[in-house]
């Protein structure tokens, strides 16, 4: 985590990024993911589904699945296409306890403050032995100015992310290594300056350019059992269990 920034900051700086980058996008389809095999596979025996903060780039099969999120255009998207629309954020999601078999929060955890208490909801709201999917960046030392701009409140070190979940009664079934940043450096710096400098205009490069030839050069996504070699690994993908025993809060 950066302790130099406060709540505030990353929470402005979370609602600005995104705003603008909706503004300028089309929603995609959870088919065009990498994710897909493994989404669709459990998808099949869940019948209720939710997925937290999927702005335009929902995972989860849209028709009949609940989608929490701040942003109103996602959710008029989503909702266009036969999605059960929230406007909530990750901290109070307007369900009752083990409403669902199925939920995914993807790239969410390290953009909230109290990541105790998002973790605790999506536990709570899912029914015992419901999958939950999940991705998170790894390593605070792999800290960069692309996690300030894009309002990354941490990096976990991948044994307190462990730690983290089993508190909430979530276990670690299977991984695989996930992300799409660039991995050209001079590339990600280019896009840093745009970001910086001209946002408006990296973020319609980003969704017009940089979005659809990343879904193509998408490789597929290598699930192992259990936690993977977190070493190198800038960002990891965790199909999880929610455990029938309760859960311990926040």
């Amino acid at each position: 985590m950066n302790t130099a920034r406060s709540k505030a900051s990353v929470e402005h700086t979370n609602q600005v990024f995104y705003d603008r980058l909706w503004s300028s996008a089309r929603l995609v389809q959870p088919q065009r993911f990498n994710t897909w095999p493994v989404v669709s596979e459990l998808a099949a025996g869940a019948s209720q589904r939710l997925e937290v903060g999927p702005g335009l780039r929902p995972r989860l099969p849209i028709k009949d699945t609940h989608f929490a999120d701040i942003s109103e255009p996602a959710l008029d998207a989503l909702a266009s296409q036969g999605g059960k629309t929230h406007q909530a954020g990750i901290g109070r999601l307007p369900f009752a306890d083990g409403s669902f078999d199925l939920v995914c929060a993807l790239d969410i955890i390290e953009h909230v403050a109290d990541d105790l208490g998002a973790v605790s909801e999506l536990a709570r709201v899912s029914r015992p032995g419901a999958n939950i999917l999940l991705s998170t960046p790894l390593h605070p030392e792999y800290w960069t100015p692309f996690d300030e701009i894009v309002g990354h409140y941490r990096r976990y070190p991948p044994q307190q992310l462990l730690e983290l979940l089993d508190r909430h009664g979530i276990v670690v079934e299977r991984s695989a290594v996930f992300g799409m940043k660039p991995r050209s450096s001079w590339l990600l710096d280019l896009g840093m300056w745009f970001l910086k400098h001209h946002p408006r205009t990296a973020m319609r490069f980003y969704n017009r350019l940089f979005m659809p030839l990343a879904l193509k050069r998408q490789q597929a996504l290598v699930l192992n059992d259990g936690m993977i070699d977190t070493d190198g690994v800038d960002e990891v993908f965790l199909v999880c269990r929610r455990r029938a025993a309760a859960f311990t809060g926040a």
